[in-house]
């Protein structure tokens, strides 16, 4: 159990719980101006998280590079945020059924013709315990993106998760990339909350 001075706790929106003081020392995770506009949408969920973050990464610094409620909806806009990083991000989602779930993507979200990524790259899901679907060794189907469509993971036609141009509707399949179970309650939903971590 991570207590309130661990090196680990995790300072994000995406905690039920009061944030704690911008700048808080010994926090591996800070919010950038802004940050109270997003909602608080899952609670615990990044502290579950750290334990499976590659080591290198869980002593590191994260902030908020968007946010759905403070920057609105829009997949052109998200990859705009990440223009600047060429570092792993963390993609949180909570859909219209209070359903959180997400994906630790090892390289940066960016515009691509064709699949990139490496093996670190996972999709995770809190229903509500956490479950995290790690690579299978099977295809190298980890990311692609354009502007109608964010796909992570596939095969047989099937992605693992998917986002629509608008990031209003997405959908979570079965996929061979990470042998995982649907994300959401439905393989279909509708987003209602979207946020982009990244290294500082």
């Amino acid at each position: 159990m991570l207590g309130p001075s661990s090196p680990l706790q995790v300072r994000t929106v995406f905690s039920a719980r009061p944030l704690p003081p911008a700048g808080r020392e010994g926090s591996c995770w800070a919010g950038q101006q802004g940050e109270a506009a997003c909602p608080a949408l899952a609670d615990h969920s990044l502290p579950q998280l750290v334990p499976h973050l590659p080591l290198r990464l869980t002593q590191q610094p994260w902030s908020l590079l968007y946010c759905t409620t403070r920057d609105g909806f829009s997949l052109k806009t998200m990859y705009r945020s990440m223009n600047h990083l060429s570092s792993p991000v963390l993609l949180l989602i909570r859909d219209t059924e209070a359903q959180a779930f997400g994906a630790f993507c090892a390289s940066t979200i960016r515009l691509s013709n064709h699949f990139y990524g490496t093996g670190e790259t996972f999709l995770f899901s809190f229903s509500p315990e956490l479950k995290v679907f790690t690579w299978t060794g099977r295809n190298s189907f980890f990311m692609k993106g354009d502007m109608d469509l964010l796909m992570i993971g596939g095969g047989s036609g099937k992605f693992g998760l998917w986002l629509d141009g608008d990031l209003h509707h997405g959908g979570s399949h079965p996929c061979e990339t990470f042998d995982n179970e649907p994300l959401s309650p439905r393989e279909e939903f509708c987003i209602q909350a979207l946020e982009v971590w990244g290294l500082a």
